[in-house]
């Protein structure tokens, strides 16, 4: 028994040491290679504080792939952390940080903005109000809060996890269909960008937006931190955690505050970037060969982070001028992947028991 928990303790460290020495590389690979090639050492040299042989290389790095190689490690991270949350509260591997209607919301508040403004420009970053960038980010997040206020109010009336979690879904395709009417009275070109927005995107962010957007997903990160005992409580049912002293609607209310923290953020500033949040919580229980969120948690933001860091660096081919969009990167690359290790695993995809 001792020599399997020992196994078991090694075979954890392994993959968490792997996951963060393998997002640690493709953090420096991210920086370093798009359409202008920054050489690796010079890379190495301004991420440290020294100065580059070529001044150009410190504003490329700098000023444009550092930002978008660290909301990569951000946003991954998020939407990873919300994703196995939301999976644990549900009990329902199909659950993602989106169930619960999240994007759809974020993304009625980006659809007003395109209506009431005729589009938002050729960046679909100005307007609301004059507000600039930070308006579309302010009608996102505002979509994403009201459709969490009408959840959390609806919570209070249901006591079962499932029925809430269809009724998320259902406000969420409500919300959805609302988006396509509204986007009807939209000019071609705004419903054009807005679809374009739609597709995700790590590289639109700049240091203004990350001192926006890292402060929430970190409270939103330790909130999940904080919330490891009453997850692993859930794991055997509502009925057991009861049973264990867990105040079950307190405990639901403050991980869904936590998943809206983190899934409103990412959404807010990169659009609903698809997949990693349903894919990187079961890819990461099959590798540490357990569900316990004391383990879980810690190992789906290296995950996170490591995979939306790859789709960030296939999403910019080097040496060419195309980005290709994020959300077709993350299925494409990353759904057979996904499928192939699921398929070879023993465990499936419920993982191990929180021991």
């Amino acid at each position: 028994m001792k020599d399997a928990r020992r196994a078991a303790a090694r075979r954890r460290i392994a993959v968490l040491g792997g996951l963060g020495a393998g997002s640690l590389a493709l953090f420096v690979l991210t920086v370093a290679f798009g359409s202008y090639p920054v050489p690796l050492g010079e890379v190495v040299r301004v991420l440290t504080g020294g100065t580059p042989d070529d001044p150009r290389w410190a504003v490329i790095v700098q000023q444009v792939r550092l930002p978008r190689a660290v909301t990569a490690v951000a946003v991954g991270a998020a939407l990873a952390v919300a994703g196995a949350q939301m999976q644990t509260l549900f009990r329902n591997a199909l659950a993602d940080p989106f169930s619960l209607g999240l994007s759809s919301g974020a993304s009625l508040g980006v659809a007003a903005v395109v209506v009431t403004t005729g589009g938002v420009g050729a960046t679909f970053t100005a307007s609301l109000a004059g507000l600039g960038r930070i308006g579309v980010v302010l009608a996102a997040a505002l979509g994403s809060g009201t459709v969490l206020a009408l959840v959390l109010l609806l919570s209070r009336w249901v006591r079962n996890a499932v029925t809430l979690l269809v009724i998320g879904v259902m406000i969420g395709s409500a919300t959805t269909a609302l988006v396509s009417v509204m986007l009807v009275y939209a000019r071609p070109e705004a419903a054009q960008q807005f679809v374009m927005w739609g597709l995700g995107s790590f590289a639109a962010t700049t240091w203004d937006d990350l001192a926006v957007m890292l402060p929430v997903i970190a409270a939103g990160l330790a909130a999940a931190l904080l919330t490891t005992k009453g997850l692993n409580a859930l794991l055997l049912g509502e009925e057991y955690a009861r049973t264990m002293g867990l105040d079950v609607r307190r405990a639901r209310d403050l991980a869904l505050l936590g998943i809206s923290l983190l899934a409103g953020a990412a959404t807010a500033f990169c659009g609903p970037v698809a997949f990693l949040g349903l894919a990187v919580p079961h890819l990461v229980r099959v590798a540490l060969g357990t569900s316990d969120h004391r383990v879980l948690i810690p190992g789906a933001m290296l995950g996170g982070a490591f995979l939306a860091l790859a789709c960030a660096l296939l999403s910019q081919p080097p040496g060419t001028d195309a980005v290709l969009p994020l959300n077709a990167i993350t299925s494409l690359f990353g759904a057979p992947v996904v499928i192939a290790f699921l398929v070879r695993s023993r465990r499936g995809v419920q993982g191990g028991n929180p021991a």
